[in-house]
């Protein structure tokens, strides 16, 4: 049995129809991210889930039951918010266990709870301090503890991150990897943040403007994207993407591009002259010599990271790809160079649906 069960899930707002039948169901000690741009509605997903916001149409279930017109309170969840929500008057440790007083928790448990979770999360120095005496970090530690102290059936995280500073972030996701492998409860997880998805998940949930537009492990959408708005949304640098139409005949497949032809060498539903839209990743694109290049352009920008190095190479017709090169490669703006892909790693989408056709 899942754990918490999506079927048919709506939310309209008078006309306006911000959740589209979502069918989700999420295992017990599964952690799902789900992930979008800004206004697809993975917030009000994760609310609805936590009894903040009510549901048009459809059946919430958590742990078999239909909970649909239960309050927050008898869901068993837990929500960690993005603005950290905590007392300002209270201390950490006040904070922390005050939820568990008012359900008249037994003092002893109360303390046994707090302690394991100031250690877990490593704030029992704070436990005294108010939140206003903290860091951002030392505050969303906080707020998780206060999470995990009442043992919930699962956690729902809002966006926990986007408040803290790049190097906190990562940091905090390795908090809360680590948290979730110690504990192993059912976690649901908002982000807009791709990177955070593709490290923390077992499985994603990629929304847009309301609607599921595809599930998956991380690595399964990074290779496989179903629809041109995954292969675009998932991974950094994103997907280059190519406008161009296929060439089919007795002797193959190709797709031709205002920048020359392509011979497919991967099982494709085209038709002769089908507009399609070509999708190559970054690290699937490489200089080469001329007599075997798909593209021709000049280096625009040179991005050297340390670790990795990004040509952004000019092709005319406005287009830009991205290609990833050796981190010591002799790359200089204005060289002109010539660009292979690799033909089995192609991704191709039918233009007017977006969906995937290989």
């Amino acid at each position: 049995m899942s754990a918490i069960a999506l079927k048919g899930v709506r939310k309209s707002y008078g006309d306006v129809q911000v959740i589209r039948s979502i069918d989700i169901e999420i295992e017990s000690g599964e952690f799902l991210v789900l992930v979008g741009p800004s206004g697809c509605g993975k917030s009000t997903l994760l609310r609805m889930i936590a009894g903040l916001e009510e549901i048009s149409a459809g059946d919430l279930i958590i742990a078999g039951i239909r909970v649909n017109e239960l309050p927050p309170a008898q869901r068993d969840i837990a929500m960690v918010f993005q603005d950290y929500a905590l007392y300002p008057h209270m201390s950490v440790e006040d904070n922390m266990s005050f939820g568990l007083k008012m359900r008249g928790a037994n003092e002893n448990d109360v303390g046994r709870r707090v302690g394991l979770a100031a250690d877990i999360l490593k704030i029992r120095d704070y436990l005294k301090r108010r939140p206003s005496q903290l860091s951002g970090g030392q505050r969303q530690r906080v707020a998780m503890g206060r999470a995990i102290v009442r043992e919930p059936a699962a956690f729902l995280f809002d966006e926990p991150l986007s408040n803290l500073d790049a190097a906190l972030r990562v940091e905090m996701r390795l908090e809360i990897a680590k948290l979730h492998n110690r504990m192993k409860a059912t976690t649901v997880y908002v982000t807009h943040d791709q990177v955070e998805a593709m490290t923390l998940a077992d499985r994603i949930v990629v929304m847009n403007a309301g609607n599921v537009e595809q599930i998956g492990a991380p690595l399964e959408l990074y290779h496989r994207p179903a629809t041109l708005f995954v292969a675009r949304f998932i991974g950094s640098p994103t997907m280059n993407t190519l406008p161009g139409s296929a060439m089919v005949s007795a002797s193959g497949a190709a797709l031709t591009l205002a920048q020359g032809t392509i011979t497919l060498q991967q099982e494709a539903s085209i038709r002769d002259g089908q507009p399609i839209i070509l999708g190559v990743r970054p690290e699937d694109l490489a200089l080469c010599e001329e007599g075997e290049a798909w593209f021709v352009g000049e280096i625009a920008v040179a991005e050297r990271l340390g670790s990795q190095t990004y040509a952004y190479v000019d092709i005319g017709h406005t287009r830009m790809l991205t290609i990833e090169c050796p981190r010591e490669a002799e790359i200089h703006v204005g060289d002109k160079v010539h660009v292979r892909g690799n033909p089995a790693k192609l991704h191709i989408f039918d233009e007017a649906s977006g969906q995937r056709v290989n």
